[in-house]
Parts: C-alpha cells; sequence; structure tokens
C-alpha cells in the first residue's frame, strides 16, 4: 500500500464533489470540530440525499446546506467554514510533521493520537518509543542517560542536576528522533511526533515539510497529579503511578524549563486543562501552518 504524500483531513470538495463514504465524511466532520454522534448524523442524511438524487458525490455548498438543516444555523455555519478553511491542507503537496511536546503526564500521547486520526495521518509515535529501542542497542555503560525516565539523574552522572540531566538525555534521544524525521521526509510521509524530548530550539530545522510544533502544559499541579492515576489505570500498572506521584516536583521542574525554551522559541504552549480544546487549538495550529504555507 503506498503512503499518501500528505494528509487528507477533507475527503471531499472540487467543483465537483467527491465520491461520498459516511465514514470519511464523518471524520472530516469530527476534525472540523462536530461530535461524534452528530458528525455520523450530518454524514448519514448526506447518504441520503445522495440516494434520493441519484449521485455519487457532493459538493461543499450542499453539505452545508445539510449542515445547517441537521445541526443548526450556528454549528452547522462554523463547521463549513472549518472545512473550507481544511482545503489548504488537501492541497499541500508536502507532508506534515506535528510535533506535539510537554513534560511527562500533560496527555501529548493521547492528544496527538486524536490529532493524527482527524488529520487522516497514520504514522505516530513517541519519543519515548525512539528511546526504547536506543537502550536496545546502546547499553548503559554506554549512554546511562537514556536508561532512565527523564525527570531521574543516573546514578553514574551524579552531580548534574534534574534539568543539565534531562538536557542530556535528550540530546542523545534526538539523534533518533532526527533519523525518524529524515525518513519519513525521504519516503514522503507525514508524522505526528509527542515525547518530552521534543524541546523548543533543540531539534534541528526540518526542510521539505509544513512542521508543526506546539508544547502542552497543566498549570494546576492537581490535575497534572490526577492525569498519573489515569494512566496507571490505562497500562494496568504498566507505568505505576507511585514512581510519577514521587517525582513530581521533578517533573513540574522540567515543565518550567520546556515552557521557558517554549516562549523564547516562539513555539505555542497549549494549556491542556481540557482535552477536547487542546485537541482542536493543535487542529488550528496545523490548519493555520497550511494556510500561511499556501500564501508563500
Amino acid at each position: 500500500m503506498t503512503e499518501p504524500r500528505h494528509a487528507d483531513p477533507l475527503p471531499l470538495g472540487g467543483r465537483d464533489g467527491l465520491p461520498y463514504s459516511k465514514g470519511l465524511m464523518a471524520r472530516a466532520l469530527i476534525a472540523a470540530g462536530v461530535p461524534a454522534v452528530r458528525a455520523y448524523e450530518l454524514a448519514l442524511r448526506v447518504g441520503v440525499d445522495l440516494a434520493e438524487r441519484g449521485e455519487e458525490a457532493i459538493d461543499l455548498d450542499r453539505l452545508e446546506e445539510l449542515a445547517l438543516e441537521v445541526l443548526g444555523e450556528n454549528e452547522g455555519s462554523q463547521a463549513i467554514r472549518r472545512l473550507r478553511r481544511y482545503e489548504a491542507l488537501r492541497e499541500l503537496d508536502l507532508p506534515i510533521i506535528v510535533l506535539i511536546g510537554g513534560a511527562t503526564g500533560t496527555g501529548k500521547s493521547t492528544v496527538a493520537t486524536e490529532v493524527a486520526y482527524r488529520l487522516g495521518i497514520t504514522r505516530v509515535t513517541s519519543t519515548d518509543f525512539v528511546r526504547q529501542t536506543m537502550r536496545a542497542f546502546l547499553k548503559r555503560d554506554f549512554m546511562p542517560s537514556i536508561h532512565y525516565s527523564s525527570f531521574e539523574v543516573p546514578p553514574e552522572e551524579h552531580g548534574l542536576g534534574t534539568v543539565e540531566g534531562f538536557l542530556d538525555q535528550t540530546r542523545n534521544v534526538l539523534i533518533g528522533v532526527r533519523g525518524l524525521i529524515d525518513r519519513a521526509l525521504t519516503e514522503g510521509w507525514s508524522l505526528v511526533l509527542e515525547g518530552v524530548h521534543l524541546v523548543p530550539g533543540m531539534l534541528p530545522p526540518v526542510e521539505g515539510a509544513l512542521v508543526v510544533q506546539c508544547v502542552l502544559a497543566i498549570e494546576d499541579e492537581d490535575l497534572h497529579t490526577s492525569h498519573f492515576w489515569v494512566r496507571d489505570a490505562h497500562s494496568e500498572g504498566l507505568r505505576p503511578v507511585q514512581k510519577y506521584l514521587d517525582g513530581i516536583g521533578e517533573i513540574r521542574k522540567l515543565q518550567d524549563f520546556i515552557l521557558d525554551q517554549a516562549r523564547v522559541c516562539g513555539v505555542p504552549v497549549v494549556e491542556n486543562g481540557n482535552m477536547e480544546l487542546s485537541i482542536g487549538t493543535v487542529m488550528e495550529l496545523v490548519v493555520a501552518g497550511a494556510e500561511r504555507f499556501a500564501k508563500v
């Protein structure tokens, strides 16, 4: 199966429209911010409309009429306005690289997975996966930093502070990350990559792709801590909560450092107090990036 050169978040459009698919239609509507149940209601209504008219494709003008009918004037017009803006993504003949950074426990993997789904990007991975792969080839005696959590300083490197130890690990992990991105660019893949190691200013510039970078943060420490309980439950104990609760002070220290770097480098910071709003904000950053790229 050939990998598309870019994401196709809007599987309809053009003067004559594109063939109807309920699943793709619903995904496009969800990407435009329509709740899933309502998106499928509208997708079903579109299917009925096409059957009644004996057609197999729909254009945005007709879709707008149906959206106003099913969703109401406010929600329907907003959804179609977003879909029209996504035309810049459909026409982009470049891979899309979305980089989502942030401290441990800020919801990066959840946001990354959902953004990838809405954009139609099939490749989603993390810098922790890169680090785990590197561990298999690089023994602890040779590169101790990658064998510990980002907020832990290896005993072999005693004397380093938490931030210094994290930076040492990050520099090593980014070697693998750069290789991963280079492979994606060579093959023309779009990619969503998340991880604590995506520190603004530390990854060399990426050419030949639309690159969108942001950092997730959680200002409230109690809310941040609650994410570890959720992760513990979802991982069935593979990511034990106590380790992260004990390290919350160091994790918050790393968050402060990453946020400072984001401000210096002009990288958007997304406060992840509400997951759905955060996903929408990242989607908006991608669409805005495509629009700016189209004007160049």
